[in-house]
């Protein structure tokens, strides 16, 4: 006879089993912060009881139950980090790297190498692999809604910035560029004359480019991966449009305590935040005791994952720690070599743990990059930041940041050292920074559900209620001359025209037989 006890156990994981879906996280950009976020979206559905298929350039340190990896590593042969991201190279105006024009072109090379892969092929090609959703990274392309029509399942975007018009146009309409901002602008609502003028332009240049550029590479890629992989399983194969434009939803890693508060449909979701562990893990015992010991507080310096601070000319680092040597303030300074001749203040490390030093209660300042993963942390966390913004929306992150009134500004130039020494003792002088990141602070913890559990259950959603087509904005369906009235304005014009001419005819008529009587 069987132990009940046992048959419960037996019951429950069934159920739990029935429960769990099979979801592949498409996060191939050959970033690390980009693979922060793509990690934390698969442990996060990993750990809800699903089974994961992760595609990704960085391997996780170790592995994570019911993950199982495309391993994409050659694609960090593609990734520019030397050129284009060089912060010797943005210095003297020869880097390329916020430009546009040379921006996609990478983009979309290192789409193909991934739809290339020989992973990736094989993937596509076992038709014993079946998903329940394909939650994909956007990046200036939707090439790789592609594989919701290889694998037949929903959509669900993640955009790793704040919203903007580009990504809000797959599921509902275009926000008017009167209060909202292009990714890549530094500008913030409320808008001037000038600059509303510019956002108008942005928007209308980049739908251009879009519609007589991009959209034919992406059509390209579409046509070469996807439609053959499509047809190697069913009969029919959708066009490329009625995919890029089939999204269920779109995961936001944002949060209106760091970003702006404009108007969202119900299927985009903000999830800002859900990469950060919820227990911090311990620093390890050198920076422990380092920061424990810093009775007057620790400064903490680092360009982000992508950019280098060993890239910056040797008298911009000489003056650095020339400047930071005036401080009794402890500096830790995330660099990726050894620097000879620092001062005693000054503790280089080549890797941070950035969430734990962060998370310590004697890091003061934050001097950053302005990446949305360091500046979401700084707000959860609650340290007041110094922003150095290099290239993409870090400029826009850094000004809101500025506006919101936790943080300052200091530019990229050889005098940066002299600027940064005046703002790092304007935030130590000033309480009103540390409190109002604080105010914010409370603001971003202030949730029903915490960040990682509303991705799961959103995602959990959409494959319920099978595409979660209930949340999708009327908007999306109605064509831009009806948005605008041109249809009513031609109508009204028409009767108008009509009734103007009506009146001219009965005129001349009445005044044609008052002559004929009048003879």
């Amino acid at each position: 006879m069987c132990n009940p006890a046992l048959w419960c156990v037996l019951i429950l994981a069934s159920v739990y089993e029935t429960n769990a879906y099979k979801l592949l996280v498409v996060s191939p950009l050959p970033g690390k912060s980009h693979a922060i976020l793509g990690e934390g979206m698969a442990e996060s559905l990993a750990n809800a009881g699903h089974d994961v298929t992760y595609m990704t350039v960085y391997l996780p340190d170790k592995p994570i139950p019911r993950v199982t990896i495309v391993d994409l590593s050659e694609n960090l042969k593609y990734f520019p980090t030397d050129g284009a991201l060089n912060i010797a190279n943005v210095l003297d105006n020869t880097s390329s790297g916020s430009n546009f024009f040379a921006f996609v072109p990478i983009l979309m090379n290192m789409s193909r190498n991934t739809l290339n892969h020989p992973n990736v092929q094989k993937l596509m090609s076992d038709k014993s692999q079946q998903f329940d959703a394909v939650l994909a990274e956007w990046m200036f392309n939707e090439v790789y809604a592609g594989f919701a029509g290889v694998f037949n399942c929903p959509l669900i975007w993640l955009s790793t910035v704040d919203p903007h018009w580009m990504v809000l146009q797959l599921v509902d309409e275009m926000p008017n560029p009167a209060y909202t901002v292009d990714i890549l602008s530094d500008s913030i609502a409320p808008l001037t004359f000038k600059q509303r003028a510019i956002q108008l332009g942005l928007q209308i240049m980049g739908k251009l480019l879009k519609i007589l550029w991009v959209s034919g590479l992406e059509h390209e890629l579409y046509d070469e991966y996807f439609v053959p992989a499509i047809r190697h399983r069913y009969s029919s194969v959708p066009s490329f449009e009625t995919l890029r434009y089939n999204a269920s939803l779109i995961l936001s890693n944002s949060h209106v305590s760091t970003g702006s508060p404009i108007r969202l449909p119900p299927n985009v979701i903000p999830i800002g935040g859900f990469h950060i562990k919820h227990d911090v893990k311990p620093l390890p015992e050198n920076l422990q005791k380092l920061m424990d010991k810093s009775q007057h507080g620790v400064v903490y310096f680092s360009m982000g994952s992508n950019l280098r601070s060993k890239h910056f000319p040797d008298v911009i680092k000489q003056d650095l720690l020339k400047m930071f040597s005036k401080f009794k303030q402890t500096v830790i300074w995330k660099f990726e070599e050894d620097l000879p001749n620092t001062p005693s203040n000054v503790h280089i490390v080549q890797w941070a743990p950035q969430q734990s030093i962060l998370a310590h209660k004697n890091c003061i300042v934050f001097i950053t990059h302005g990446g949305l993963l360091s500046t979401t942390e700084s707000m959860h966390f609650g340290v007041p930041t110094i922003g150095i913004p290099v290239f993409g929306d870090q400029y826009v992150n850094v000004q809101r940041a500025v506006k919101k009134g936790y943080a300052q500004k200091v530019d990229l130039s050889y005098s940066m050292a002299a600027d940064l020494e005046k703002a790092i003792q304007n935030l130590l002088d000033n309480p009103k920074y540390a409190t109002r990141v604080k105010e914010l602070s409370q603001i971003y913890h202030d949730r029903p559900v915490l960040p990682a559990k509303s991705l799961v259950h959103w995602v959990e959603h959409v494959v319920k209620t099978r595409g979660a087509l209930h949340l999708r904005s009327p908007a999306f369906l109605v064509p831009w001359y009806q948005k605008l009235y041109l249809d009513l304005i031609l109508v009204v014009l028409v009767i108008i025209l009509a009734l103007k001419y009506a009146f001219r005819y009965i005129m001349n008529r009445l005044f044609t037989k008052r002559k004929e009587k009048a003879n």
